[in-house]
C-alpha cells in the first residue's frame, strides 16, 4: 500500500482523475436511474454500469435517454444527446481527438494538441452497440446507427447508416416504422 500511496502525484489534473474513477467505482453501486442521476442527467434517464462519462459538465442531455452497458461518452469538446435516444452496449462518441499530438510527437499531459469539436445527437435516435461516432459529427433526429458502424460524417435525420465508414443503407420511413409496430403487435399477439 505504501507503494501505492508513494507513486501518487498530486496536481489539479490528477486530483481530477481521482475524483473521477471514485465516481464510477462507487456508481457501480448503483441502479441505472440513480447513476444517470450522478452523473447530472435528467430523471428519467438510466445509465447501465461500467459507462465513462468524460467531461460530464459538458454534456447537455435530454429526457428519457438511455446508455447502455461500457459505453464511452466524452463530452469534453461538447455534446448534446436529444430526448428519448438510445446510445446502445459499447457505443463510443467522441468530442476530442489527439492524432496531432501523436503525429508531432507532442502526446504529453495536458493535452495542448487536442482538438475537441462538438458532437451532436438528435431526438430519437438509435445508435446500436459497438459503434463509434467520430469528433463533430451530427445524428440527425430519427437516425439509426447499426451495429458495429464507424460515422466520420454527419447523418441526416431519419437516415439508417452503417458500416465503416458507415453509409446510408436508406429512410427509417413511415413503411420501416410501420414494419416494426406490426412485429411488436405479432409479439404482443403471441403470433411472431
Amino acid at each position: 500500500m505504501q507503494e501505492v500511496l508513494g507513486a501518487r502525484v498530486d496536481s489539479e489534473r490528477n486530483r481530477g482523475l481521482r475524483r473521477d474513477i471514485a465516481l464510477r467505482f462507487l456508481s457501480q453501486l448503483l441502479a441505472d436511474d440513480e447513476r444517470a442521476r450522478l452523473y447530472g442527467l435528467p430523471a428519467s434517464c438510466r445509465v447501465r454500469e461500467n459507462t465513462k462519462i468524460l467531461n460530464p459538465e459538458r454534456l447537455t442531455c435530454h429526457d428519457n435517454v438511455w446508455i447502455g452497458e461500457n459505453a464511452y461518452i466524452d463530452a469534453s469538446g461538447g455534446l448534446e444527446i436529444g430526448a428519448h435516444s438510445t446510445i446502445g452496449v459499447g457505443v463510443y462518441v467522441w468530442t476530442h481527438t489527439s492524432v496531432l499530438a501523436n503525429l508531432m510527437h507532442a502526446n504529453e499531459p495536458g493535452g495542448a494538441h487536442v482538438i475537441r469539436r462538438p458532437t451532436r445527437i438528435g431526438v430519437g435516435c438509435y445508435i446500436v452497440g459497438h459503434s463509434v461516432l467520430n469528433p463533430g459529427v451530427h445524428v440527425g433526429d430519427g437516425a439509426i446507427v447499426l451495429p458495429m458502424s464507424c460515422v466520420t460524417h454527419d447523418v441526416a435525420a431519419g437516415d439508417i447508416v452503417a458500416g465503416a465508414p458507415a453509409r446510408s443503407i436508406g429512410p427509417a420511413s413511415e413503411a420501416f416504422v410501420q414494419a416494426l409496430r406490426e412485429q411488436l403487435q405479432a409479439q404482443r399477439d403471441g403470433t411472431a
